[in-house]
């Protein structure tokens, strides 16, 4: 699939060497996940999203399993490989993805210029969230969405084949290792890139920014000469403080004057000690090279909260204390715990609210379960009840997400506990159960 799009931006074959990356073949993939980064799984869902048969896609995943997938060229705009089927036919296929233009391009990197964060962030191999977020408010979409990747394959399918299906699957562990790889793909290789980018943040540690000059000419801030004249009377800039390397150690309040009625030592020394250790990981945090650009942890309600506290296991008593005031029984608090330790608030959610897919998300979903399982294997029996799926006459279920991953849960006790952490394969969730049953 090819569709003439204005403004595209599609490879030639030959071009630079210095704009192309070869990737050798990789290992046989059974057991694990084509994609653990988020960036590697919105690959796989713009690819899921696009392709019109679910059984070519499950045909590809199979390829990219089996080893059938040869060494992968990455260059601008496209990523080729040699794909071999099960009776030694070769295809060559291609998967092709439009490169941002040169005023995208420009746009882009006066962005990540601006923050320091980001060229950390790349150099380490991450491309945290907020990067792609702060891309798209400026108009570029670095990830790809429904209908951007194209495909062509010598086997003359006009869709997403088994062939350019394991390509892409197999692309998304490349990924994974490696964002630049996408980077290529919509158009600078990555020397070229940082390249640009000393280039540009040279140049804004000696001239104003656009910024600057906007503000003096619309008369807002103070001239320079003004504030340098002035700076006897101004107070200094505080030091930043310093970090720390392990939180202080709580005061013992017991063996003293009696406590005041109602109020309870062991919480209030358990309280002043989790305080002490949010502080220091706030600190650490505020004095890291990536806070500018990291957005603010979540407000916790008292209900989650109190599961927080209890998940640092602060003994029998205060536990009781905080399932009460929480409003769970002992159990129940002990199964949030369990949903906080796997997954945090999102755990929480799923342990607790009980929704209704949509339409189109109980297709999507139901759709990943019937590709979940390769050739010759029986599917459990699964009854679906809203967002959960239960396997008929068993002990294990399924709970999907509204990000559209799966949480493993187990009946213990009368009552469903998460048994895992959450995960795109609802076949190896399932089967993490049965191996643990």
């Amino acid at each position: 699939m090819n569709p003439e799009r204005e403004g595209s931006s599609y490879p030639e074959e030959g071009g630079s060497a210095d704009c192309a990356r070869t990737f050798g073949a990789l290992p046989v993939a059974r057991g694990r996940a084509f994609a653990r980064s988020w960036w590697g799984q919105a690959w796989l869902k713009a690819l899921e999203d696009t392709a019109l048969d679910g059984e070519q896609l499950r045909l590809g995943r199979r390829h990219a399993r089996g080893g059938a997938v040869g060494a992968v060229s990455v260059r601008p705009g496209r990523i080729t490989a040699v794909v071999q089927d099960r009776d030694h036919t070769r295809h060559r296929s291609d998967v092709l993805l439009q490169q941002l233009s040169a005023a995208d391009w420009d746009r882009f990197l006066d962005m990540v210029a601006d923050r320091a964060g980001h060229i950390a962030a790349l150099l380490d191999r991450d491309m945290p969230p907020v990067l792609v977020e702060d891309a798209a408010a400026a108009g570029i979409e670095l990830l790809p969405g429904i209908g951007d990747l194209d495909s062509e394959c010598s086997c003359g399918a006009w869709d997403h084949c088994a062939h350019s299906a394991a390509l892409c699957y197999q692309v998304a562990r490349l990924l994974d290792q490696d964002p630049f790889v996408l980077l290529l793909l919509r158009g600078r290789g990555e020397r070229e890139l940082l390249d640009e980018l000393q280039v540009r943040s040279a140049a804004r540690a000696v001239a104003p920014t656009d910024e600057d000059v906007a503000a003096e000419r619309s008369g807002a801030g103070v001239p320079a000469a003004e504030a340098y004249a002035a700076r006897d009377i101004l107070p200094p800039l505080p030091a930043a403080p310093t970090p720390v390397a392990v939180p202080g150690a709580p005061p013992v309040l017991g063996g003293g004057t009696p406590p005041a009625p109602g109020v309870d030592v062991a919480a209030l020394e358990f309280l002043i000690a989790d305080t002490a250790a949010r502080a220091q990981r706030l600190l650490a945090d505020a004095l890291s090279a990536w806070h500018p650009d990291s957005p603010p942890p979540p407000v916790l309600t008292p209900a989650q909260d109190a599961v927080r506290l209890a998940a640092a296991g602060p003994g029998e008593v205060i536990s009781a204390r905080l399932a009460a005031g929480s409003g769970r029984e002992a159990r129940g608090l002990a199964a949030a715990v369990r949903a906080w330790e796997l997954g945090g608030t999102a755990g929480l959610a799923v342990l607790e609210e009980d929704w209704t897919p949509g339409p189109e998300a109980l297709a999507r979903a139901t759709g990943k379960l019937a590709a979940a399982w390769e050739d010759g294997e029986a599917p459990p029996r699964l009854r679906a009840t809203r967002n959960r799926w239960t396997v008929v006459g068993g002990t294990a279920q399924l709970r999907y997400g509204r990000d559209g991953r799966w949480w493993p849960y187990r009946r213990e006790g009368g009552r469903w506990v998460p048994a895992g952490p959450v995960t795109d394969d609802p076949a190896g969730a399932l089967a993490g159960l049965s191996a643990e049953g």
